[in-house]
């Protein structure tokens, strides 16, 4: 993003808009995020005990279901038609999408996946994409090590949609991997 993009985001969650992504910032936008997640949190904490209680083991497909795609999302230029997601998550992602497409000034955002029985990037445990209960956007410009808002293109008020479904994005929480939201706490 460019400064004045920074400078956007830094006015909406309370910090100096000084176009510098620092701890200051990180923080304030951290607890802004926090603030538009209802209480009590809709997700589970995100260790190993707590996502296999609440969403079932990692790999159980029984626990998917197929959520019919937005008209506007596209992976590799083709249509997507459905969303392969845990039924714990359907309802609350319909809402986040419907509310995507609602945005000022709204640009299609393209599908990189919701269900993929893998481990996590770097270890051995399950990823939330093994439980259907996180979904990647727009990877082209949002990549794993790509450092976010500095770098990556998520915008916030896509952020902003999933976190008022208790949703966490990778972006404003882990600095990066600003493509990944999931539903835990």
């Amino acid at each position: 993003m460019n400064r004045e993009e920074i400078q956007d985001i830094q006015r909406k969650i309370g910090t100096e808009p000084d176009g510098f992504w620092g701890p200051k910032s990180i923080a304030a936008c951290q607890r802004y995020l926090r603030s538009l997640i209802p209480a009590p949190n809709p997700w589970p904490e995100s260790d190993q005990r707590s996502l296999t209680a609440f969403f079932g083991e990692a790999g159980d497909e029984s626990q998917l279901v197929n959520l019919p795609a937005p008209e506007w999302m596209t992976y590799e230029g083709v249509k997507v038609k459905t969303i392969r997601c845990n039924r714990r998550v359907a309802d609350s992602l319909e809402r986040v999408l419907v509310k995507v497409s609602e945005i000022e000034g709204f640009q299609p955002i393209v599908y990189d996946g919701c269900y993929n029985n893998r481990p996590m990037r770097g270890g051995n445990l399950p990823s939330l994409h093994a439980r259907g209960a996180a979904i990647d956007l727009c990877a082209d410009t949002n990549g794993n090590l790509t450092a976010w808002p500095v770098a990556a293109r998520m915008p916030f008020a896509v952020m902003e949609c999933f976190a008022r479904e208790g949703w966490l994005s990778a972006g404003a929480f882990w600095g990066r991997d600003a493509m990944h939201m999931q539903a835990t706490r």
